[in-house]
């Protein structure tokens, strides 16, 4: 592509969440990638050493102003049956500028942790969670 029209850059004001299932209007960003495992090859004849893929680590984050007790109220339910809490995410983004909407699932999310409080005097409450996930999938594509 030589070039392209600005106005097709998608603009996270139109980003979307799920969280298992649960639409999440409160929601102010989403943030899902992928990083890969190497292990050094070494090779003769050669200084450098080759790298060969050997796994694949999902980590994500999201974050939501503090509206309802849903994000919590699924951990700790599944954290006092001694239950270890897995969910799936969908995230989309679809600027009615751009060429097309995106969107992406996680499965087998697990969170780095439940946040039960956080809060401070005159300020507007949010929460912050971190994942790893152990598949994904593409649902659309730009």
């Amino acid at each position: 592509m030589r070039g392209f029209n600005p106005d097709n850059v998608i603009n996270g004001t139109y980003g979307e969440l799920w969280f298992d299932g649960d639409y999440m209007a409160e929601v102010l960003s989403c943030k899902g990638e992928l990083n890969i495992k190497y292990t050094s090859i070494t090779r003769v004849g050669h200084l450098i050493d080759g790298q060969k893929m050997t796994g694949l680590e999902g980590k994500g984050e999201f974050k939501l102003h503090k509206v309802s007790s849903t994000v919590m109220g699924k951990v700790s339910d599944s954290l006092k049956k001694g239950k270890t809490p897995s969910f799936t995410i969908i995230s989309k983004v679809a600027d009615p500028d751009a060429l097309g909407a995106e969107r992406v699932a996680f499965y087998n999310c697990k969170l780095d942790k439940a946040v039960l409080a956080d809060w401070e005097a005159q300020k507007n409450g949010e929460e912050s969670y971190s994942f790893t996930f152990e598949d994904w999938e593409i649902l659309d594509r730009i």
